[in-house]
């Protein structure tokens, strides 16, 4: 079992005025989060909100770069040149450090969203764009990937500091890769569902995949996504679940 992990979670994903108040309800109960710096979602002034929450509550900040297509929330592969994906990365994490900039806080940590997170852990040429972007705006960054992905191990080759990632409220295929989303039961939203995920992650060091096998896993860092049904009571209850057991939430 672990003596502690990092809870992160993926916030200044406003896709309402509402969404200031989602973020508020959950920062209190998690130790880092991945800020939405303008692709797929983001502007600078949810950027310095959801800034101002993290140093309230005492929460790291890290960039939440994605495919710029707000259209499709950066969940769909962006038919995009090399060049242009490489530059965009760049430009929203830098956006969101000059933010931090401004009240002197340091980033963190950077976290690739969705489809381009996804692509990135199985497509080398996707990997190297994504590595390359993150190393280039912020050298020695620590970077939040899952283990064995191909994004993880370029990362390291290239000298950034990789957390390992697992997910509260995601489906596992046998591979280790997320279910997709286009798929059933892709995303967990039941309570008993997800602590029994986290059982699994935190206490054994394994996942149960969607077809039943269970396979080891390193979780450094978990996340909980902001936009999944019911989000804030499954913040409480999970880290309720951690400190019950002994598992300190904290940064690595």
């Amino acid at each position: 079992m672990q003596k502690h992990v990092d809870l992160n979670c993926d916030l200044g994903e406003w896709k309402s005025k509402d969404g200031a108040k989602l973020d508020e309800a959950i920062m209190p109960f998690i130790s880092s989060c991945n800020v939405a710096c303008g692709g797929h979602i983001g502007d600078e002034e949810s950027m310095r909100a959801t800034i101002r929450l993290a140093q309230k509550h005492g929460v790291a900040l890290g960039a939440h770069p994605g495919y710029p297509d707000p259209e499709n929330f950066g969940r769909v592969v962006m038919d995009i040149t090399p060049d242009l994906l490489k530059d965009s990365i760049i430009g929203q994490i830098n956006r969101l450090k000059k933010c931090l900039e401004e009240v002197g806080v340091e980033l963190h940590h950077v976290k690739p969203h969705g489809a381009l997170y996804n692509q990135a852990v199985k497509d080398k040429a996707t990997s190297e764009i994504v590595i390359s972007a993150i190393k280039q705006a912020s050298p020695g960054i620590k970077v939040y990937l899952p283990e064995g992905s191909f994004s993880s191990i370029m990362a390291k080759e290239e000298g950034l500091e990789v957390i390992y990632e697992v997910f509260a409220d995601r489906a596992y295929e046998d591979d280790l890769r997320l279910r997709s989303r286009a798929l059933p039961d892709a995303v967990l939203h039941n309570e008993t569902d997800v602590i029994t995920q986290l059982r699994h992650l935190i206490l054994e060091g394994k996942v149960l995949t969607y077809s039943g096998v269970k396979k080891p896993i390193k979780a450094e860092t978990i996340c909980l996504h902001s936009d999944t049904p019911g989000a804030i009571t499954l913040a409480q209850t999970i880290n309720t679940f951690l400190r019950k057991h002994g598992v300190a939430i904290s940064i690595s």
